[in-house]
């Protein structure tokens, strides 16, 4: 039984894929979804953070609200029970993390089709999380 699902996104085509597929499983298994925006931070803000007239967890939280929400624009979501989650880290340690604390049944994401090699080199997210989740993994295309 499916009671919970993690969607992955990046707010990218994919992920809305991702998403559409997992509501077509909730819907189904009667599951909830649990909508997942890591922000990455990048190095650079580590010189900066020191800058206190910025708020970087401010900064962070919003990018994280816009992903959210372009994720969702245009997708109905009313009849499934969602939860929105940003947090910041390592992408693939952070979805991992996530699925373990929140008791994940199935993960749904997105993948850019880099392919096998180019996948390889670039330590691809959905590869990291494909073969460190300890739940079945659906990646969408």
């Amino acid at each position: 039984m499916l009671k919970k699902i993690l969607v992955a996104t990046d707010a990218s085509e994919y992920s809305r894929q991702a998403l559409q597929r997992a509501l077509e499983l909730a819907r189904k298994f009667h599951s909830e979804i649990v909508l997942l925006i890591v922000i990455d931070k990048p190095r650079g803000y580590a010189v900066n953070l020191l800058d206190e007239h910025v708020n970087w967890l401010e900064q962070i939280e919003q990018g994280g609200e816009l992903a959210i929400q372009a994720t969702l624009e245009g997708i109905d979501i009313s009849d499934v029970p969602l939860i929105k989650k940003i947090v910041q880290g390592n992408p693939a340690n952070m979805i991992l993390q996530e699925i373990e604390t929140e008791n994940i049944d199935l993960v749904v994401m997105g993948s850019h089709g880099y392919g096998a090699i180019t996948g390889a080199l670039l330590g691809s997210v959905s590869q990291r999380v494909l073969h460190g989740a300890k739940c079945s993994v659906l990646i969408a295309k």
